[in-house]
């Protein structure tokens, strides 16, 4: 099955099932399927005024931003879409300091920004004990920042000892929802029940929990975005960080095809709708595909973006698609660019920790 609109349905049947999801935030299977598969240009500009006006109406005209330090490219996993899988002999490998990340926060704090987000590949490197020491300093030198991991899967036990060092949010996408389409992109050691009992754990603990999916992935249905909607439901993260998949040269997906821009800023319009008061970052992945990408994801109704604070000598490493953008307005010391792009389309960047209302 395709992710191509490919079944014509009425335009007021689209319209009638945004304004259901609006009123009611809920759609059954059937219906999230019906609306992904059948959308269309029009509809999607009704979705997106829609969008629009409940983003606006929770978090006026703010774009939050988070300082992104990524610490480490070693992985133990072997996902078949990412660049930095272990298999990947071609991966320049790297890991950052205690003090070249604490360095990272100093500069950030700087430009403004009062979350930062550390990510990495799953690195047993990064033992419990050196990763309590690194956000328990954090912490004790931004007391007034937000800590968010995004690091992968853990145990309970650890993500506990993490958020008692100070960790306040954490980043895990689930990828996609259903079981088989979970086992075309990974490993047999991974599985999509792992991944959201992972989710469920992180909640347990008291995080601020986000999560998120690959728009456009190989294999991926309107189906499984469907049951990626229901799961978003179930969940009811305070974050959903969506993107499209985009290959990465040394990997078994290196010629599949992008996922498509106005698909995956049409599910940003329906998650905001499902999930008003959530944060939804325009990602990274989005300005990779089209030069206005971001822009366009705040106008579908997404509030955060995510420069990048990693020393510039490592930024081109961490490369988990290809062409990622690292400089330019994706840089954070390029915050006076992204604020003029912010400004150009009617809104401002915000200087906050930007809590999610979603809790």
């Amino acid at each position: 099955m395709t992710l191509t609109p490919e079944i014509h349905m009425p335009e007021n049947t689209l319209i009638r099932l945004i304004d259901k999801l609006e009123q009611r935030r809920d759609l059954s299977r059937k219906e999230w399927t019906q609306l992904i598969r059948g959308r269309t240009p029009k509809a999607a500009e009704y979705l997106f005024e829609r969008s629009r006006a409940v983003r606006i109406r929770h978090y006026g005209y703010d774009v939050y931003i988070r300082g992104l330090i990524e610490f480490t490219n070693y992985c133990k996993n072997d996902c078949y879409y990412c660049g930095i899988r272990k298999s990947n002999p071609d991966a320049e490998r790297y890991r950052l300091t205690k003090e070249d990340i604490l360095s990272c926060c100093e500069q950030g704090y700087v430009l403004g920004f009062r979350t930062f987000v550390l990510q990495g590949g799953e690195d047993g490197w990064f033992t419990d004990e050196r990763l309590t020491d690194i956000i328990s300093s954090m912490r004790k030198g931004w007391p007034d920042c937000a800590i968010t991991l995004s690091i992968g899967e853990r145990s309970p036990e650890s993500y506990q000892k993490l958020y008692e060092a100070g960790a306040n949010r954490f980043l895990l996408r689930h990828e996609t929802y259903d079981a088989e389409h979970y086992s075309r992109l990974h490993p047999q050691a991974l599985t999509a029940a792992h991944r959201q009992d992972c989710l469920r754990s992180l909640k347990e603990t008291g995080y601020q929990v986000g999560t998120g999916f690959m728009v456009g992935s190989p294999y991926q249905t309107p189906k499984n975005l469907a049951d990626d909607m229901l799961f978003l439901k179930e969940i009811n993260p305070q974050m959903v960080g969506i993107g499209p998949f985009i290959p990465h040269h040394d990997t078994p997906f290196a010629k599949e095809p992008a996922g498509p821009l106005e698909l995956t800023l049409f599910m940003l319009g329906l998650i905001r709708l499902l999930l008003p008061k959530a944060l939804l970052p325009a990602t990274t992945a989005l300005g990779t595909i089209a030069p206005d990408g971001r822009e366009q994801g705040i106008l579908a109704g997404a509030n955060v973006v995510m420069p990048n604070l990693s020393p510039a000598s490592v930024r081109e490493k961490y490369l988990l698609y290809d062409n990622k953008l690292c400089t330019g307005s994706e840089a954070a010391e390029s915050l006076e660019d992204l604020r003029q792009r912010m400004k150009r389309i009617g809104y401002r960047v915000a200087v906050s920790r930007g809590d999610s209302l979603n809790m």
